[in-house]
């Protein structure tokens, strides 16, 4: 399977106004979440929230600022944590932004499908469980 690669902005959810040029980035379903370069989330104000472990492709395990971002590429838009990427990391749209987007991955012809409407779990009652009284 050949890259897929779209171009993704991040936006900072506190001042919209301040967003990054579009970014090149390799679609990864294998990566949980998406990596964009740290200079470019620090020059719009995304702060780091928290530092997360990741196990890289050789068994290494590196340590990574994460933040929180609007995310849009394509015409879909979501929210999600973003990790702030060093020099040396690729630029990756992971797949829980894929998930906030609402669409599935078109492989073949590089490109976003839209989901008719969106999965929900089994429709079940909310309460407490009734205890069996044998």
């Amino acid at each position: 399977m050949s890259e897929f690669m779209v171009d993704l902005t991040a936006i900072n959810p506190f001042d919209r106004q301040r967003r990054t040029a579009p970014i090149e980035v390799m679609v990864d379903t294998g990566a949980e979440v998406s990596w964009l370069p740290r200079k470019a989330l620090e020059d719009i104000g995304i702060a780091s929230e928290k530092k997360e472990q990741f196990e890289t492709a050789d068994n290494r395990l590196i340590e990574r600022d994460i933040g929180f971002a609007i995310l849009t590429a394509e015409g879909y838009i979501t929210t999600d944590e973003v990790v702030f990427a060093e020099e040396d990391d690729k630029n990756l749209l992971g797949v829980r932004t894929v998930e906030g987007f609402g669409v599935l991955i078109d492989s073949v012809n590089h490109r976003f499908v839209a989901l008719s409407a969106l999965p929900c779990p089994a429709n079940r009652k909310l309460g407490k469980k009734k205890e069996n009284n044998i």
